[in-house]
């Protein structure tokens, strides 16, 4: 029922109950006058009972609408006061149709305290974005500045010293790069700005193609990178540059927290718990993940070895990334990972029929 109905029936009761009162209340007090005070006349007698009904029927109909508006009147207090969980308690159970009224209020009152917990966590996230951000920005700018004050206090003149110091200085500035063009792929994956071409692709292809993309990364890490067997003729509905990227910082973060002399192997076969779909998995051989950091590697900037992420020049927002286009597919990432034997990163995409 919604508020205004609500209000028209309340009042219709509490008028038609004065007006039950109102006509007891005339008829007895009309024959008492009349048999006790005789002199008085018909007109008399009905002026005297009127004014009579008129108050009692005031109090009756004040006495129901005051209580009911002392309620809301409670419950807007609360609103005012933030006590969600106090008004929602009282207010919860219907007794009569201007609780109507309040029902409506307490649908309102959650609505908002959900916005305001949103807007809560939306600005802790921010918050803590820009901590996040300004440290991974510091870290590589103070590093490049620290560089050149060496080379301008005389180390410029040396030649080998100069020459180790702008290559250092370069690895931080492509580590800028990397972590601003991240940034920005991410800030359009969350507002909505990178949309998903879905098409049918083979994809052996792109698989390959990757692959073959990061063979000369992986062997200057000592890391030997490999296909499983695919079926060629499988074809999935994906954004053909988005399921690169996905490929890309999954192998890439393979390579990066692995073992010397390690493995990355990308494999696909149709999913056994959905055959419409088909598992792609990106399996190494490095270090693995403790069972606890796992549901937070997909956070921005979460690293579980923070020296040797930046050593390897991460920006930390590799699987954030992949994590925020599996979305945009209807997908999920799943992470399988023991200490000290490796990783499986896998993911299912729709076939294409």
């Amino acid at each position: 029922m919604s508020t205004n109905s609500g209000n028209n029936a309340f009042f219709y009761l509490a008028f038609r109950i004065s007006l039950v009162i109102s006509l007891v209340a005339f008829i007895i007090i009309f024959f008492t006058l009349w048999l006790h005070i005789p002199k008085i006349t018909a007109f008399q007698y009905a002026f005297i009972a009127t004014i009579v009904i008129l108050i009692v029927s005031y109090e009756v109909v004040r006495y129901f609408i005051q209580k009911r508006i002392t309620r809301i009147e409670t419950a807007l207090i609360q609103l005012a006061n933030k006590q969600f969980e106090e008004l929602y308690e009282e207010t919860y159970i219907r007794k009569d149709e201007l609780d109507d009224v309040i029902i409506d209020l307490n649908k309102t009152v959650l609505s908002t305290e959900k916005e305001l917990q949103r807007l809560n966590r939306l600005e802790n996230y921010r918050k803590e974005f820009i901590g996040d951000i300004s440290h991974e920005l510091k870290t590589p700018i103070f590093a490049i500045q620290g560089f050149i004050e060496t080379l301008l206090d005389g180390a410029l003149h040396d030649e080998r010293v100069n020459r180790s110091f702008l290559e250092k200085a370069m690895r931080n500035v492509t580590r800028l790069n990397i972590l601003t063009r991240d940034l920005m792929e991410i800030s359009k994956l969350e507002t909505g700005e990178l949309r998903s071409d879905l098409q049918s692709v083979t994809l052996k292809d792109i698989i390959s193609d990757v692959v073959d993309n990061l063979q000369y990364k992986a062997n200057n890490e000592s890391i030997t990178l490999k296909i499983g067997n695919i079926d060629p003729k499988i074809e999935v509905l994906a954004d053909r540059n988005q399921l690169r990227q996905i490929l890309i910082n999954l192998i890439e973060n393979g390579i990066k927290y692995n073992k010397p002399n390690g493995q990355v192997t990308v494999t696909a076969r149709i999913y056994p718990k959905n055959p419409t779909k088909t598992l792609v998995s990106v399996t190494d051989t490095g270090l693995g993940i403790e069972p606890r950091d796992i549901p937070r590697v997909t956070e921005r900037f979460y690293r579980i070895d923070k020296s040797r992420a930046r050593e390897k020049g991460g920006s930390g927002l590799g699987l954030s990334i992949v994590k925020h286009i599996l979305e945009a597919h209807g997908e999920q990432l799943i992470i399988d990972s023991i200490i000290n034997q490796g990783s499986t990163f896998s993911f299912t995409l729709q076939n294409a029929d």
